[in-house]
C-alpha cells in the first residue's frame, strides 16, 4: 500500500477530517505528521497559553492514532524542508492537508502546494475549519460583505452543511520514514506549570471536545438566548478552543444544534448558530482584509489621538488591579483560565479602549498570549468591533459603563465575587463600585485600589473628545 503525508495542523482530530479522508480514499497508508513552525506565522506567532493547549492536544491526537494502529510524528520546521525530505524518505504519493485561514499560513502552504507539484508530488488541501470558506459568500457587486447582517443572510440562503464522518476505528500501518520527536520534545508545556489552574475547566483533545458539545447540548443551550450574557452562569458553550484547535469540526457542531432545534428550540439554536456565524465573518475578513491583524480596517483612526501606554496602567489592566470590579474579575479569569466569557471580553476591551484610550493592539497582543482560544480572526474582529476601527464595529462614542455592565450581567455581583474575593465581604451593591463608599471599601477591602486607575466620567469624556477631533 503507497504512503501519504496527512498533515495536521488546527485540526487535530479524527473524525470528519476531510484530509484524512483523502488519503485513505486514494487507498493509501496515512503517515500522520505535525510541524512545529511558529516562526513562519508571522507576527502573530501562538502565544504561551495556545501551546499549552496544543501540548495537550498534540498528545490525545497521537494517542487516538495509537489506538487505530497509527502515531503521529512531529517534527520542527521548516515546513516546506521537512515535508520535502518526509515525502522522500516515506516514499509518498501524495500530501493532503487542511486549509488555514490567517494571511501568512495562506501565502506559505500556497507555496508549499506550488513546490511540491512542481516536482511531481500530488499536493491537495481541503476545507475542514469553516462552514463558509472566505471566498465563498460574496455581495451581488462580487465583493466581501463588512456588515454581520446580510453576511448571515446570504450564509443561511446557502446553508448546506457536511454530513459528520467518525474516524475509522483503524488505519493502515505506514511503513518506513523518520519517526519523528515526541511531543515534549517541542517545548510547548509550560515551564513552570503556570498553566495549572486550566485544566480543571478544559480537557483539550477531541474525546474533551465531544464532552464539551454534549453537556452545552443537554444544558446550556437551554435558555441559551438569554443565559449567554450572563458571566455569573454556566451559559454559553466553552466551545472556541476545541473549534480553534479544530478538535471538532463547526459542522458536527452545528448539525447537534439544528437536532435541538428541530425538536422545538429554535430561538435558542438559532442564537447559538449566529454566534458560530460571527466565527464565520471573522474570517472571511481577515481573509480578504489581511492588514487588519496588525492595522485599523478604519484608516481614519490612523489618525486618532490615542494615549501613550503607561506601563504601570497598561499592567494593572493586565493584572487585574485597575480598580474596577468587573474588569479585574475578567482579567483574573483570563489569567487563571486561559478563557474570559465573551460579555467580559467586550467590557474589559472597552476599558482599555475608551477609559484608558490604549490602541485596541495593546489589548489584542495580550489577549493573544493569554487565551486558550487565541483565534486570529476571531481576536482581530473581536478587538476592532470593540475600538470602533473594524468591520460592521460598534462606534467609537459607544463607551461601556463597566459599572451598569456589571449590574445588568452579574446582578448579584456572583462573578465579581468569585474572581475578585476581597470584594467578596461587601454588600452586593458595592461590589460594582466600591470606590462610591471609600470608608465601608476600606474596612472590608483594604487589599483592593480605593479608586479606578481611570476615573469613569473623565476617561469617558477624553475618549469622546479624541473622537471629535477626529471627526
Amino acid at each position: 500500500m503507497p504512503n501519504a503525508l496527512v498533515w495536521f495542523r488546527n485540526d487535530l482530530r479524527l473524525d470528519d477530517h476531510p484530509a484524512l479522508q483523502a488519503a485513505l480514499d486514494a487507498g493509501c497508508a496515512p503517515v500522520c505528521v505535525y510541524i512545529h513552525a511558529p516562526d513562519e506565522e508571522g507576527d502573530w506567532a501562538p502565544g504561551a497559553a495556545s501551546d499549552a493547549w496544543r501540548h495537550r492536544s498534540l498528545i490525545a491526537l497521537d494517542a487516538q492514532l495509537r489506538r487505530r494502529g497509527s502515531r503521529l510524528r512531529c517534527f520542527a520546521g521548516p515546513s516546506l524542508q521537512t515535508l520535502r525530505t518526509l515525502v522522500a524518505a516515506c516514499d509518498a504519493e501524495a500530501v493532503f492537508w487542511n486549509r488555514r485561514y490567517e494571511p501568512a499560513i495562506e501565502r506559505r502552504d500556497a507555496a508549499i502546494k506550488q513546490t511540491l507539484r512542481g516536482q511531481g508530488t500530488r499536493a491537495e488541501s481541503f476545507d475542514g475549519a469553516l462552514l463558509f470558506e472566505p471566498w465563498r459568500l460574496r455581495t451581488k457587486q462580487g465583493g466581501p460583505y463588512k456588515v454581520f447582517t446580510p453576511f448571515w443572510r446570504a450564509a443561511l440562503a446557502d446553508w448546506r452543511i457536511p454530513g459528520v464522518r467518525d474516524a475509522p476505528a483503524t488505519l493502515p500501518e505506514a511503513v518506513g520514514g523518520p519517526d519523528g520527536l515526541a511531543v515534549e520534545a517541542l517545548r510547548l508545556s509550560a515551564q513552570p506549570a503556570w498553566d495549572a489552574g486550566f485544566w480543571t475547566m478544559w480537557t483539550p483533545g477531541e474525546a474533551g471536545a465531544r464532552e464539551a458539545l454534549e453537556v452545552f447540548v443537554d444544558g446550556a443551550l437551554r435558555g441559551y438566548r438569554e443565559q449567554r450574557e450572563r458571566p455569573d452562569r454556566a451559559g454559553s458553550s466553552r466551545l472556541s478552543p476545541h473549534l480553534h484547535f479544530g478538535e471538532i469540526a463547526p459542522w458536527r457542531v452545528a448539525a447537534a444544534i439544528e437536532a435541538e432545534r428541530n425538536a422545538g428550540n429554535a430561538a435558542d439554536a438559532d442564537a447559538y448558530l449566529r454566534e458560530l456565524g460571527w466565527r464565520e465573518f471573522a474570517h472571511a475578513l481577515l481573509h480578504h482584509f489581511p492588514e487588519s491583524a496588525g492595522r485599523n480596517l478604519d484608516a481614519r483612526f490612523d489618525r486618532f489621538d490615542w494615549a501613550r501606554p503607561d506601563p504601570s496602567r497598561l499592567r494593572a489592566w493586565q493584572t487585574g488591579t485597575t480598580g474596577v470590579p468587573i474588569v479585574d474579575a475578567g482579567m483574573r479569569e483570563l489569567w487563571a483560565t486561559g478563557w474570559m466569557h465573551n460579555r467580559v471580553r467586550m467590557i474589559v476591551a472597552s476599558y482599555l479602549c475608551k477609559h484608558m484610550r490604549l490602541h485596541w493592539l495593546e489589548g489584542a497582543r495580550w489577549f493573544w498570549s493569554t487565551l486558550v482560544d487565541a483565534d486570529l480572526a476571531n481576536n482581530t474582529l473581536g478587538w476592532q468591533w470593540v475600538a470602533g476601527t473594524g468591520a460592521d464595529a460598534a462606534p467609537y462614542f459607544r463607551v461601556f459603563n463597566p459599572v451598569t455592565q456589571a449590574q445588568r450581567c452579574d446582578p448579584d455581583g456572583a462573578y465579581i465575587a468569585r474572581w475578585v474575593p476581597e470584594l467578596a465581604a461587601l454588600p452586593t451593591p458595592l461590589r460594582f463600585a466600591p470606590w462610591t463608599d471609600p470608608r465601608q471599601a476600606a474596612a472590608r477591602a483594604p487589599g483592593y485600589p480605593p479608586q479606578p486607575i481611570v476615573d469613569l466620567a473623565r476617561g469617558r469624556d477624553e475618549a469622546l473628545a479624541a473622537y471629535r477631533r477626529l471627526r
